[in-house]
């Protein structure tokens, strides 16, 4: 089964769970109370967390570095902040970990050490060019 599809069905079926656990505990205001205030706390702290991400891309600019970590750290933080949107407990749990600048180190480190991939010296082919002066000539004078 394709994995995108698992994740479209699984994520909400997961999600209802969950509400219908809390909500049985907690009861059904205080569970629609609690998705409205993660959603914004999370959008709150998203928000912040972003502009620092901004704030430490211009200081690795102007050291005439390629602010890479945090445009990796900025898009990351955009997607949590779209996870802490979407109502539901697990969504918010992993926006809020993405959010937390450790965990999203974290995650950015276990991501990128993926496609991180060194090519071997097997994969190199090495050669040289010579060029013909005969045909030189020729092109030359056409």
């Amino acid at each position: 089964m394709n994995a995108v599809i698992l994740f479209i069905i699984g994520i909400p079926l997961v999600e209802i769970y969950l509400l219908i656990k809390v909500g049985g505990i907690i009861g059904a205001f205080n569970t629609i109370f609690l998705i409205f205030f993660t959603a914004i706390m999370g959008v709150y702290f998203a928000r912040l967390e972003g502009l620092n991400a901004v704030r430490s891309g211009f200081s690795q600019l102007v050291k005439n570095e390629l602010p890479i970590y945090e445009i990796i750290s900025g898009a990351a933080l955009a997607f949590a902040a779209l996870l802490l949107i979407i109502p539901g407990f697990l969504t918010d749990l992993v926006g809020f970990l993405l959010i937390v600048p450790v965990t999203r180190k974290f995650f950015i480190k276990s991501i990128s050490s993926k496609f991180n991939r060194k090519k071997n010296d097997e994969d190199i082919i090495e050669g040289s060019v010579e060029e013909n002066k005969q045909d030189n000539n020729n092109n030359k004078n056409n």
